[in-house]
């Protein structure tokens, strides 16, 4: 299948209509079938915002389970007093949207570039539907687009937004995989250590309970929409589990009989594939203008897929990232592009729409979880191997074929000169 590529007006044009029709849904003109996403930026963040405006941090709260910096995040709607908090929200996030998708057409337009990436972007927010704009993730999910746009050129400001979208949701960290070695990964790794310190620093002075997510994050279970979750649903749909589904450290996880034990290897996943990263990273023999992007988006894909919670809005750092593999013409990440956006197209189906029946473990909810995640590792394990071929296999083979042609030259001659 042929991503396109095209003009900037038709580019525009789609995006102000499908913008519009994604603010009917969080302003709640026009409703989506499923809960309510809306609900978590109207009551949870309103209420998170409500403490840290009193100068602390949610500290009673397990629910908050975000690095300091998300404070910023939480209380930005206060930069628009005119609107009520959850609309100040929506705009806002309207605004990163707005960002990306300008950064992404200006980059596209370049030599070498493609408007490809635009477009990925322009289609995989609304493919997420509302909970694409009912969620901070689409603010660290622009941190992360622009530090990825600006590290090929200057790797110092790549740094500087990597270390606070690190504070803001952890994940950006990994953006730093696939710096260039020597000069650029001193400058960017520097400058990242460096800014995630000040703004921790800061955040830590500024009021008590900077660190309190930690200890919320580490006592989650295995959430209904993980990987791992599939071994419950189909131990449920045939009545062979007797654990329970129930609203635990703010998602819905399963609770019972061998969740820490799912739980767990689902852990172990991770660090197999953080193990894979480093091999990965010390294999490596070539790094060109698509290995930043190609290697941020693999290890986001592969924490993500191996995570004990996939929330419907981590499609979004997804999405953002195979935009920006995208914008070079000569990335190879197409196939896992794709899957990422089918599985996001499958995302808003599973959850709000028929989000009851995953819960449920009926027939329904198996067939989506099984289509969704199976999309994600199935991108996981195409990406990683595109990644590994471009930068490992085929530089050693051509190494190896540029050190065969002097040796059979240096032959040839020496017969030439005996005859």
């Amino acid at each position: 299948m042929k991503l396109p590529s095209g003009p900037r007006w038709s580019l525009a044009a789609f995006w102000l209509l499908s913008r519009a029709v994604l603010l009917l849904y969080t302003f709640r003109v026009v409703f989506v079938p499923g809960p309510d996403v809306t609900t978590d930026v109207s009551v949870i963040y309103f209420q998170w915002y409500e403490v840290l405006r009193g100068g602390t941090y949610p500290l009673d709260d397990v629910t908050w389970q975000y690095p300091p910096a998300a404070a910023f995040a939480i209380l930005s709607p206060g930069l628009l007093p005119f609107l009520e908090y959850a609309h100040a929200f929506f705009v806002l996030a309207l605004v990163c949207d707005a960002v990306v998708f300008g950064l992404l057409v200006y980059a596209g337009g370049r030599p070498g570039k493609s408007r490809t990436g635009a477009w990925v972007w322009l289609a995989g927010v609304p493919l997420l539907g509302p909970t694409a704009y009912a969620r901070f993730d689409i603010m660290v999910t622009a941190v992360a687009v622009t530090a990825l746009l600006a590290g090929v050129r200057h790797p110092r400001t790549m740094g500087v937004l990597v270390g606070v979208g690190a504070l803001l949701k952890v994940w950006p960290a990994l953006l730093l995989l696939g710096t260039a070695r020597g000069r650029v990964t001193r400058r960017s790794w520097v400058a990242a250590a460096a800014s995630g310190a000040a703004v921790l620093g800061a955040c830590v002075l500024a009021a008590p309970g900077a660190l309190a997510f930690l200890t919320f994050q580490r006592d989650r279970g295995t959430e209904v929409e993980s990987l791992g979750s599939l071994v419950f649903h189909v131990a449920r749909f045939f009545g062979a589990w007797e654990g329970e589904v129930r609203l635990n450290y703010g998602s819905v996880e399963f609770l019972g009989p061998y969740v820490p034990l799912v739980s767990g290897a689902a852990l172990g996943l991770t660090a197999l594939a953080f193990g894979w990263l480093l091999l990965w990273r010390v294999r490596a023999r070539e790094f060109d203008a698509t290995t930043l992007c190609d290697a941020a988006f693999v290890a986001v894909l592969l924490f993500t897929t191996t995570s004990r919670v996939i929330s419907p809005q981590y499609m979004l750092w997804l999405v953002g990232l195979a935009a920006v593999c995208l914008v070079w013409r000569g990335s190879r990440m197409r196939r896992p592009v794709l899957l990422v956006l089918v599985a996001t197209g499958v995302t808003l189906l599973e959850f709000p729409l028929w989000f009851s029946h995953v819960v449920a473990s009926d027939a329904l909810g198996l067939a989506l979880l099984f289509v969704r995640n199976g999309l994600l590792v199935a991108a996981s394990l195409s990406a990683a191997r595109v990644l590994w071929r471009r930068t490992v296999t085929e530089p050693r083979l051509r190494d190896a074929g540029a050190a065969r042609v002097p040796a059979q030259a240096d032959h040839h001659d020496g017969a030439l000169l005996n005859s």
